[in-house]
């Protein structure tokens, strides 16, 4: 049985998105649309290099999570760990090599959204020492008719 400390961490690239991908769809909670096809991540890799990260139990994907930043602040997305991995602190790894990755580009606050009904990432990420803000709202708009979803309507 592989632990935690047998997961190696590396920078996500493009050749990652299958497994990925998989993972994303296999983990409740992780929302996915049609920016997140491999274009739309692959172009996300290329505008934020080393910010986004994948963990490997040898050579599978056990854990995944999307980072980067528009110059100001920083934003984490995405993140999912294979169910038989969880409780082990790999998200929380995950999560550290991203803050680790945004500090050293001078980001100073990152932020993150979590589907309000999703009382275990909410948990997770209290844990960890994120703070729940209640003073926002999240504002959406698709640019092309094409990218819109039937729930959106």
């Amino acid at each position: 049985m592989t632990t935690a400390v047998d997961i190696r961490l590396a920078a996500m690239t493009p050749a990652d998105y299958d497994e990925v991908e998989a993972l994303w769809k296999a983990s409740p909670g992780v929302g996915l649309y049609p920016g997140d096809d491999r274009a739309g991540i692959e172009r996300f890799l290329r505008r934020n290099p080393g910010l986004s990260f994948v963990a490997r139990d040898g050579r599978n994907v056990v854990g995944a999570v999307l980072c980067g930043h528009d110059g100001r602040r920083g934003y984490v997305t995405h993140l999912a760990v294979d169910a038989v991995c969880r409780g082990e602190g790999l998200g929380t790894r995950l999560i550290e090599q991203c803050l680790d990755a945004l500090a050293s580009a001078g980001i100073e606050k990152v932020h993150l959204f979590v589907f309000k009904d999703n009382r275990g990432a909410r948990t997770f990420w209290k844990r960890i020492g994120w703070e729940e803000r209640d003073d926002l709202v999240t504002m959406s708009r698709y640019l092309t008719a094409a990218r819109r979803l039937p729930e959106d309507e």
